[in-house]
């Protein structure tokens, strides 16, 4: 009898998990403005993405240049080196005015190829198959990072949004959170400063969601990849809440990621840290064998080199200031602008000028070749189909400042 290879043809299994991630941010603005013709004679100003135009210190390159090339034939350890994991525990001593070994380098930082992977894989370690006799929480923020949605679905957790509007101070509500709530959770995302709000949490709001951490056991991942991008007074962390909590392990379920993409403008380079409680940093290292490859020996080199110089962070906080100024002599009065506490992005209100976020975006795309993205491509919609992004645009001021103004010109003008 021969065998019809055709008639047995099965799809391969997949997770059913799958099924439940929405569509990107990026691939739904290409698709929205798939059939809209920019305007023309106009240099495109692309908006939409955290990604940085201006160039990293020399710093970076010299130290890749003198890397020697047998390092690159090497595979890096998980753990990275001691002189990165000191070179980060320092950094956090000194923004973060820590005692002298309040951050132990060896058991409480861990390098990561960019905060994105750990951020979307921590929930592998920390989520359990049920909690408090049913289906494990992760809070999240909403508006939110793309990836804490797909790493909480992905694990199993249900996925819980706490909105960030501006009633709430664009930082999520924790009186909104039910007990019963509280108690399934296994662990909550915070960013701040926040993306794309701009909103920073105070010391006490910091406090207070690493007590309920302790109280509810879940961990306190603290999102912090914008906090040195401040315009006027420096964010407080999670770092500064341990420290005032104290206790016999002041980092006890706690987890700060940083990174040098906007630190830095080194995107490119995929390079940042985890630090926090010993416990989970010795869970999430055995993890990390398992999956995920260490960082290049020259680029942990480059790193603790960055780590170490504050002065380039400087020059590159006095940039984004110089673009938000740019922006405000343009915007203030118009779109619900605010300045934001720290970041680059605006979160500009279209209510009264566009019937949503999306008709703004192929609006500024079709008659002023600028590139935003929808406000509902960051926010999750509630029940009753009310999505609080809805009404909003990011914009993203990562172009020189002369670059800002001649486009929030033309954004303005077309938003008018």
């Amino acid at each position: 009898m021969m065998f019809d290879a055709a008639s047995s043809l099965q799809a391969p299994s997949r997770n059913e998990m799958m099924s439940a991630l929405p569509e990107y941010p990026f691939p739904r603005l290409a698709a929205l403005l798939s059939d809209v013709t920019p305007l023309a004679n106009v240099a495109p100003s692309i908006l939409t993405i955290g990604e940085p135009q201006n160039n990293p210190p020399s710093l970076l390159t010299d130290m890749l240049a003198a890397s020697a090339p047998a390092a690159w034939a090497k595979y890096p350890p998980t753990a990275g080196t001691p002189e990165f994991r000191a070179a980060a525990a320092a950094w956090l001593t000194r923004r973060f005015n820590l005692p002298h070994g309040f951050v132990p380098a060896d058991k409480a930082v861990l390098p990561v190829c960019g905060t994105r992977e750990a951020l979307y894989q921590l929930p592998q370690l920390v989520v359990p198959k049920t909690k408090a006799g049913g289906r494990p929480v992760v809070l999240i923020p909403n508006p939110f990072y793309a990836v804490y949605l797909g790493a909480a679905l992905m694990a199993g957790a249900e996925p819980v949004m706490l909105d960030g509007t501006k009633e709430t101070g664009f930082l999520p509500d924790l009186d909104s959170v039910p007990e019963d709530i509280w108690e399934r959770t296994s662990l909550f995302y915070l960013c701040t400063p926040a993306n794309p709000q701009g909103a920073v949490a105070s010391l006490e709001y910091l406090k207070r969601a690493l007590t309920l951490a302790r109280r509810h056991g879940f961990t306190l991942v603290m999102d912090e990849c914008y906090g040195e991008l401040w315009h006027n007074v420096a964010p407080a962390g999670g770092m500064d809440a341990a420290r005032e909590l104290g206790g016999e392990n002041p980092l006890a379920n706690l987890m700060c990621f940083h990174s040098l993409s906007k630190r830095s403008s080194a995107a490119g380079l995929r390079s940042g840290f985890m630090a926090g409680d010993p416990a989970l940093i010795a869970g999430f290292t055995r993890l990390r064998a398992y999956s995920l490859a260490g960082m290049p020996l020259p680029v942990l080199a480059a790193s603790a080199a960055l780590w170490s110089d504050d002065a380039h962070v400087a020059i590159n906080r006095a940039y984004y200031r110089a673009n938000v100024d740019a922006a405000e002599a343009i915007l203030e009065g118009k779109l619900g602008y605010y300045r934001p506490d720290a970041g680059f992005f605006l979160w500009l209100d279209v209510t009264g000028v566009a019937a949503n976020g999306e008709e703004a975006t192929k609006r500024l795309w079709r008659e002023g070749a600028i590139k935003v993205l929808p406000g509902a491509y960051l926010t999750q919609p509630h029940g009753d189909g009310y999505n609080p992004g809805d009404r909003y645009i990011r914009v993203a001021l990562v172009h020189d400042a002369d670059n800002v103004a001649r486009s929030m010109e033309r954004l303005a003008r077309i938003l008018s």
